[in-house]
């Protein structure tokens, strides 16, 4: 596998930390002279530019919140004149005001730069064909991909998510080399393949780039062995430009952060304290180069640690493990902190690979957990007693995993409406 910008994707510690001291300096100048909002939160907190003179100085400055992007909505952080703007997109968030980023010409460019570093990573040249069945429009998915694959001079088939039939259609037609979609669509794309008569022999596809939502090491065996292909990790928000940020090389051990565009921190979610390298906490970025939305010190909520060490594909970039949950994203149930990526994994090591949603209620004042799960069309059956000796192993490994009971429904298979975007797994029903 090669490199898209070698020169900085291999770069010495001494020479990113270099530049990343020298964008900071002048991000944060940027900010104090054309962000209010946070020139505000600096002097409420008593820091001036003049006290930041390398990364090193980076935990004197405030954070910011998903609050205060929504408290600033639309136009607040705006770090640039708004006719120097060309673009934006807004968060899937489905509560308050959805967060808006905007976006000049050099922002996209740099973000592009970041898509075609992940699909280099992925074995992408100039000779393949990438889908991008991501949603195009207010998501950042499609847009970033797209950029991308247009930076590596890649074949591009801006196919947007949905019409499934013909997602396959054009694979099959097109020679589809690489495809970037959810975890979730690539598993429901599989699935599609399967019925349709299709093997993973027959699928031209050699690599898939899945991000926008959790999904684990057994989920990414499933989708390559149904799909045929190798299957890579990306991370990134709309916040800070969108996917990108990180991403997977071949040695698949984390995912490396584009250090020269975003210096990442871990902090515990609870004190915001740094906190050592290698240790487990909340993801904090700073966007040292954005013009138009420069985030600085912006908490994802995203609970993950970073990994220093010699990587097997050259690149020098520190890298995230992948995110355990969001601190948001948690669930307490009956006290105890529970993530949805724990309850996958207790499924698929159970072999369900299919549909599954957690259904959370409060009844009597007592917590409930309904986890409801697919069968697959080979181990549909009707016969209860196996369905329920099936139903008790799942629950015995939740309560393994979680230390608390929940409830199995194993369903028959496609009672569970399937997503086209984000998957919906968890719905809460508690009124807290």
């Amino acid at each position: 596998m090669g490199y898209f910008q070698p020169e900085i994707e291999c770069a010495s510690r001494e020479e990113i930390k270099r530049i990343q001291s020298e964008k900071l300096v002048k991000q944060v100048k940027h900010v104090w002279e054309n962000v209010p909002y946070y020139r505000k939160k600096m002097e409420e907190k008593g820091v001036t530019p003049e006290d930041i003179k390398s990364v090193d100085d980076l935990h004197k400055l405030p954070f910011l919140s998903k609050d205060d992007l929504r408290d600033a909505y639309p136009y607040g952080l705006l770090g640039k004149p708004l006719k120097e703007c060309v673009e934006m997109h807004s968060t899937s968030g489905t509560t308050g005001k959805r967060v808006v980023a905007l976006y000049t010409k050099h922002d996209l460019d740099l973000w592009h730069e970041c898509c075609a570093r992940a699909l280099v990573a992925a074995g992408a040249t100039p000779d393949d064909v990438v889908q991008v069945a991501y949603g195009y429009g207010l998501f950042t998915g499609g847009a970033g991909l797209d950029g991308g694959s247009h930076k590596v001079g890649c074949m591009t088939v801006p196919a947007s998510s949905g019409n499934t039939d013909r997602q396959i259609m054009f694979i099959n037609d097109l020679n589809a080399t690489i495809l970037c979609c959810t975890p979730s669509y690539a598993a429901y794309l599989g699935e599609r393949f399967k019925e349709l008569g299709y093997g993973p022999d027959d699928i031209p596809l050699k690599a898939g780039i899945f991000g926008a939502e959790a999904w684990s090491e057994e989920m990414r065996r499933d989708i390559e062995k149904n799909l045929g292909l190798k299957a890579y990790d990306i991370y990134g928000l709309t916040e800070l430009s969108g996917p990108g940020v990180s991403f997977e090389c071949s040695e698949q051990s984390g995912m490396h952060i584009n250090e020269d565009h975003f210096i990442a921190e871990i902090v515990d979610p609870k004190t915001l304290e740094p906190l050592p390298e290698g240790e487990q906490g909340e993801l904090v970025f700073t966007a040292v180069d954005k013009e138009a939305f420069p985030m600085v010190r912006y908490r994802t909520k995203d609970i993950c640690k970073l990994i220093r060490g010699k990587c097997s594909c050259g690149r020098t970039f520190i890298k995230m493990a992948k995110p355990m949950g969001r601190s948001d994203d948690m669930l307490i149930i009956r006290g105890v902190n529970v993530f949805p990526s724990q309850i996958e994994t207790v499924l698929l090591n159970n072999g369900y690979a299919a549909n599954y949603q957690i259904v959370v209620d409060r009844v009597n004042n007592t917590d409930t957990l309904d986890v409801q799960v697919e069968m697959t069309p080979e181990m549909f059956t009707d016969n209860v007693g196996e369905v329920e000796e099936r139903q008790k192993k799942i629950s015995d490994g939740l309560q393994s995993m979680l230390g608390i009971k929940a409830k199995v429904s194993l369903l028959a298979p496609k009672s569970i409406a399937r997503s086209e975007g984000k998957a919906v797994r968890v719905i809460d029903k508690r009124k807290i």
